[in-house]
């Protein structure tokens, strides 16, 4: 557990690498040989074996399987303002940076996630999600 890192009711097993500056709070759980990266949240979530979440990320609510990637900048977006939703990554998964996940949600193993993406739909088994909005250009008319 690097430097400036806030462990809080969390159980973490073998060989796992923590921070600098990341936070686990409130019912995780965190299997062996888990790399968990700068500024990243961990709120009531487990964490499979060999999961890395390298840095810039929130994962709340969630359950993450083996071997899964989660990109710089993702986050979980469990909360509708009303109600906390779960988020489940199954195994081998690959979640490019700066996603936001829409729970609640499923995504099945070996899918690819791509970045920038906001992803509002379960995933099926073995798919690439891209979910983005076309890009729009609007011209200042202010001169």
């Amino acid at each position: 557990i690097k430097s400036f890192s806030h462990i809080e009711n969390s159980e973490i097993k073998k060989n796992v690498e923590i921070g600098p500056f990341a936070r686990t709070r409130d019912q995780v759980i965190i299997h062996e040989g888990v790399k968990i990266g700068n500024f990243v949240e961990i709120k009531k979530s487990v964490i499979k074996n060999e999961v890395k979440i390298s840095h810039l990320s929130y994962i709340g609510d969630a359950e993450i399987g083996e071997f899964t990637n989660i990109g710089a900048g993702s986050i979980t977006c469990n909360f509708d303002g009303k109600n906390k939703f779960k988020t489940v990554i199954k195994d081998k998964v690959f979640v490019g940076s700066n996603t936001s996940l829409i729970a609640p949600l499923v995504i099945q193993s070996k899918s690819t996630i791509g970045a920038g993406s906001v992803i509002t739909k379960d995933v099926p088994k073995e798919s690439l999600a891209l979910e983005r909005s076309n890009l729009k250009i609007l011209r200042n008319k202010r001169r």
